[in-house]
């Protein structure tokens, strides 16, 4: 199948690679003449385990290209996808003009039936607002697709070649059996595709967001509970959990959620409810916990160490949201950057992929240093915060760590290090919920 992918960041790209992936000849286009450049000479420019390979691989067999033009894209697809940002605006809302600057491109290069499908994270309406762009510019037949993806970051490749369901939105025949045909190669072990109208599509999406996001701030504020109570949040968790009816994933303390999706999500779903007539008061929760979080470690720091840091020197491992990705959007590690510094302390932060981005994020000040080594990060500290988990802080050289640290106070934002063991020591712990 012949396919364009208008988007070249993070969901375009994998979307484009994994279809060239099972067979598809697919072209994708991004305006970004610099990005569309280092794709072409090889370059990815975000990290996601296993991407670089499979974009060799497949621009290799020139199944796979990258072109800032998107008209001859357009005329030689069967299937376009539309993979651009919706940025939140200032008001909460998803803006919406780069997808309908795509629609309208399609519209006025369409020559033939296609099938236009919207992959970004849009509104509920979104569908009908490409629909009447598209059909403004031309008078061949097509249809919109809602399909609205489910990447984790650091584990996207997986995802999108193993999902563990793929959601259709479609109001035709035609459009299911094209999607239903492009989507088997991946649901082999009988995984299912959920067919639905464009609307329930669009807001499936958002809706299985704004439930991870529920979870994890549930689970913070059991945290906050815990320590009040002189409960441990591991036991709660352990016995929550273990009910069927919950489970386990997305159940888990932590210093609050961050990433390209539930912050912006769950406002954009506020928004939509809001303008529907009704607010949302369990999202709004959501959110104010998620907030408040995200000053925790911080106070932690400041309960150790005193409210005026000023002498202080603080060691923060773990800038990107999450492991196995560099994205710093959202992350809790800038919340508790600026207020350690605002409180006067000495910053040395360090993380494997995200430090880049970091200093794009953070404006450059006398008291922030970053380091590649983590290591390197602890030398006289008076406080380790570890905010991400990457694997190689799992299991760390403590004893190494004691003797670079000016003062042995641990605090863990992923209740990752074992009391304990580090304890015993000679550190002062502190976690999440403990």
């Amino acid at each position: 199948m012949r396919i364009a992918v208008f988007g070249a960041g993070y969901v375009g790209l994998v979307a484009g690679t994994c279809f060239a992936e099972t067979g598809n000849d697919v072209t994708v286009v991004d305006v970004d003449a610099i990005r569309i450049q280092r794709l072409n000479a090889g370059e990815v420019p975000i990290y996601e385990p296993g991407l670089e390979e499979l974009v060799k691989r497949n621009r290799e067999e020139e199944r796979l290209s990258f072109v800032q033009d998107g008209t001859k894209a357009v005329r030689d697809a069967d299937v376009i996808f539309i993979a651009v940002g919706t940025p939140m605006s200032a008001a909460g809302k998803a803006d919406l003009r780069y997808v309908l600057e795509v629609a309208r491109t399609i519209g006025q290069n369409l020559n033939g039936y296609k099938v236009i499908v919207d992959k970004s994270t849009v509104p509920v309406g979104t569908g009908d607002l490409v629909r009447a762009e598209i059909a403004a510019h031309t008078k061949h037949e097509f249809d919109v697709v809602s399909n609205p993806e489910f990447l984790k970051e650091g584990a996207a490749i997986d995802d999108f070649m193993k999902p563990d369901r793929v959601v259709i939105g479609a109001n035709s025949e035609r459009a299911r059996a094209v999607m239903t045909d492009l989507y088997t190669p991946f649901v082999r072990t009988n995984k299912p595709i959920l067919h639905m109208d464009v609307r329930s599509a669009e807001l499936t999406k958002y809706a299985a967001n704004a439930m991870l996001a529920t979870r994890i701030s549930f689970m913070n504020e059991m945290a906050r509970l815990c320590e009040l109570l002189g409960a441990n949040i591991e036991h709660v968790r352990r016995g929550v959990g273990s009910d069927a009816r919950i489970g386990f994933p997305f159940l888990f303390p932590g210093p609050g959620y961050g990433g390209s999706c539930f912050p912006k999500d769950l406002q954009a779903l506020m928004n939509t409810g809001r303008e529907a007539g009704y607010e949302p008061q369990v999202l709004r929760a959501v959110e104010e916990v998620n907030t408040a979080q995200k000053h925790r470690l911080a106070e932690k720091v400041q309960a150790r160490l005193g409210a005026d840091l000023k002498g202080r020197t603080v060691a923060v491992w773990g800038l990107a949201f999450k492991p196995n990705t560099d994205d710093m959007r959202e992350a809790p590690s800038l919340v508790l950057i600026q207020d350690l510094l605002a409180a006067g302390a000495h910053v040395r932060a360090t993380d494997p992929e995200g430090m880049g981005n970091a200093r794009k994020l953070l404006a450059p000040h006398a008291n922030l240093s970053f380091h590649e080594r983590n290591y390197d990060a602890a030398q006289g500290a008076d406080a380790l915060v570890l905010v991400t988990e990457w694997n190689e802080y799992r299991r760390p050289d403590f004893r190494r760590i004691k003797e670079l640290m000016r003062a042995p106070h641990l605090i863990d934002g992923r209740n990752i290090w074992t009391r304990a063991a580090v304890e015993t020591l000679g550190f002062s712990y502190e976690g999440i919920g403990l």
